[in-house]
């Protein structure tokens, strides 16, 4: 069984660079304190396309009761040659499926969701559409389109390759008014270790927003886990020494994620936040990074979000706002695939998920 430790993940992950924060080991061990499962896959693959070539995958994995869980493989790695429209297809070997297979029926997964790390185009969408087939009828077939996403499919993706002039150039002007307005109004911006303070602020912020917030040990465990080797920092925005605003940014290679951020009730006329991100931006370009996710929006068309973002304030409708103003792209990732081994309990799972969207 190929299933590889902490230390050789992170070796194949030398060969992959640019892998996505959540195929990262530290986020692994991350989710592993707090309820799921990391197994790590390396596998060879030799196909009449690919000779010996390292394929590989991190599957976390959620305890359910009666032993039983659920698989889940976010942004997958899989190979540097690989791309999302040959997921399903013939040019990952059979071995490395039969190998993840193997590994999520030894622990009990009713499925494993997939959701490959890569944007939807007319490409993904003619891939994924050929995914709606029986899940148990041979391996070309055994991927169905899921009508669920863990991640929030969309986001809106800065490019910060250029210089900063530029990318300011592209914000919306009442962004970099704001930027500039809480400069001159005494708000600065400067790391921050203080998890206690940043979890209180994710309290009000989450009350105010209606969002879920982990616990105070979850954010510290992150911080320790990814901060010593330089993949994430802690900003905090402050007024006369006191906190406003603060945010958890993580960088690999070219990438960087704003994926969680808070601010209190307090000196909001300032605008701390409108600094801090720009700040967070600043520290990602400084890591090299060429573009900065900020990591979730409304899943609509951009013309349903410029039309309703005035008026909704829901869900993800509350941060799209603040998040336009930035001047990114919006992008949709493909579609999250789901592969099936118990199909009468993946049927209620649906049923449950269904239930819960309506």
């Amino acid at each position: 069984m190929p299933e590889v430790n902490l230390t050789d993940w992170n070796r194949f992950l030398e060969s992959h660079p640019n892998a996505h924060l959540l195929q990262m080991g530290e986020w692994g061990e991350l989710k592993k304190d707090f309820g799921w499962k990391s197994v790590r896959i390396v596998s060879t693959s030799s196909t009449h396309r690919i000779l010996n070539n390292e394929v590989g995958c991190q599957i976390l994995f959620r305890r359910l009761p009666l032993g039983l869980t659920l698989g889940y493989m976010p942004k997958a790695v899989f190979s540097n040659q690989l791309a999302l429209s040959e997921v399903e297809g013939s040019v990952i070997s059979d071995q490395f499926w039969k190998e993840v297979d193997s590994v999520c029926k030894k622990n009990h997964a009713i499925f494993l969701k997939i959701e490959p790390d890569v944007w939807e185009d007319s490409t993904t969408q003619h891939a994924t559409r050929n995914t709606q087939l029986h899940p148990e009828r041979g391996r070309r077939n055994a991927f169905i389109l899921s009508p669920h996403n863990i991640q929030p499919p969309r986001t809106i993706v800065i490019d910060i390759k250029d210089k900063e002039e530029i990318i300011l150039s592209r914000m919306k002007p009442k962004c970099r008014y704001n930027i500039r307005l809480a400069e001159k109004k005494g708000v600065t911006v400067r790391s921050w270790d203080d998890i206690s303070t940043f979890h209180e602020m994710l309290t009000v912020t989450g009350g105010r927003d209606n969002f879920g917030v982990h616990s105070k040990e979850y954010y510290q465990r992150a911080y320790e886990l990814f901060h010593p080797n330089g993949t994430c920092e802690l900003l905090v925005a402050e007024y006369e020494g006191k906190p406003l605003a603060s945010l958890m940014v993580f960088a690999n290679a070219k990438r960087a994620w704003y994926v969680y951020g808070a601010s209190n009730d307090h000196e909001r006329n300032r605008m701390p936040t409108y600094l801090l991100q720009w700040e967070a931006i600043h520290w990602a370009k400084a890591r090299g990074c060429e573009e900065y996710d900020l990591w979730g929006v409304p899943d609509e068309n951009e013309e349903t979000l410029e039309a309703n973002f005035e008026t909704r304030h829901d869900g993800l409708w509350g941060v799209y706002r603040f998040k336009r103003g930035f001047g990114g792209q919006l992008k949709r990732a493909a579609q999250a695939l789901d592969r099936v081994y118990n199909p009468l309990l993946y049927w209620a799972y649906l049923k449950f998920i269904g239930n819960r969207a309506s």
